[in-house]
């Protein structure tokens, strides 16, 4: 008997059954947690209620999936199907992005939560909130749910974040576990997130061109530790995320620890 295909969720429906009374989704997600060098970049990505029964979105739906599920050509091809539809007005989609030295200060989550925070400031401002919306928000507000809850208002997007909820942070927010492979919005977050912060790394190349950026995006790549026993960290690797690569370089390296390279 034939084995029957497995049917891919709609990532846009599980949008909608959240949506409640808002008047649209916004998805964020990260690229570059857990490299060993470069910034953290957030997308995030707007998506009105009519959005989602646009042709323009039917046409999004097959190209925009988790951007680890995607190879890097199809990840081009859905942040240039997604660059078409906000041209048109379709959606909105920012980044933002927080640095080497801001995750050596803030660690690598108060530098997520950063990053993401500047999405969003962009991202709303581009699709024409007014900033008086956010006011009702108080310091000690963390996350609460799109609907049933009294500081909520239908002038605000929904603004759904991967993984799980971000503490402290301004924006009221849902938080999704594996929601890039679960909600559209997110999903296209992560392609925003992820074309932009490779983008970003093969720059990198050209003022540190012995340490491959364009090839490994600053992740621990066999390739990229053996780069770093060699040469020593850069001005864009993370220091705090290699002190046990560091100490191994010590133990059999010949060029000091803390040499400049530039």
């Amino acid at each position: 008997m034939p084995r029957q295909a497995t049917k891919r969720p709609r990532l846009t429906a599980f949008d909608r059954r959240l949506l409640g009374e808002a008047p649209a989704v916004a998805g964020v997600d990260e690229a570059g947690r857990g490299a060993l060098a470069g910034p953290v970049v957030a997308g995030a990505v707007h998506l009105s209620r009519d959005f989602y029964d646009t042709a323009a979105c039917r046409k999004l739906r097959p190209l925009v999936r988790d951007s680890k599920q995607r190879t890097a050509e199809q990840r081009e091809a859905a942040f240039a199907a997604l660059g078409e539809a906000s041209a048109r007005g379709g959606l909105v989609f920012a980044t933002g992005a927080a640095g080497v030295e801001e995750i050596e200060t803030l660690n690598i989550l108060g530098a997520t939560r950063l990053a993401m925070k500047r999405a969003l400031d962009t991202l709303l401002e581009r699709a024409g909130y007014a900033p008086d919306i956010w006011q009702e928000v108080e310091e000690g507000d963390l996350f609460f749910e799109s609907s049933g809850d009294p500081r909520w208002t239908p002038r605000r997007p929904l603004i759904l974040v991967d993984g799980l909820p971000l503490r402290p942070f301004f924006y009221p927010h849902q938080a999704v576990v594996q929601g890039d492979a679960r909600s559209f919005a997110i999903a296209a977050a992560s392609i925003v997130a992820k074309v932009t912060r490779d983008a970003l790394m093969a720059d990198l190349e050209e003022q540190f061109a012995d340490y491959g950026f364009a090839g490994h995006k600053g992740y621990g790549t066999p390739a990229h530790l053996e780069a770093i026993h060699r040469l020593g960290p850069c001005a864009q690797h993370r220091t705090v995320f290699l002190r046990k690569i560091l100490i191994e370089r010590v133990e059999k390296a010949t060029v000091p620890l803390f040499e400049e390279f530039v």
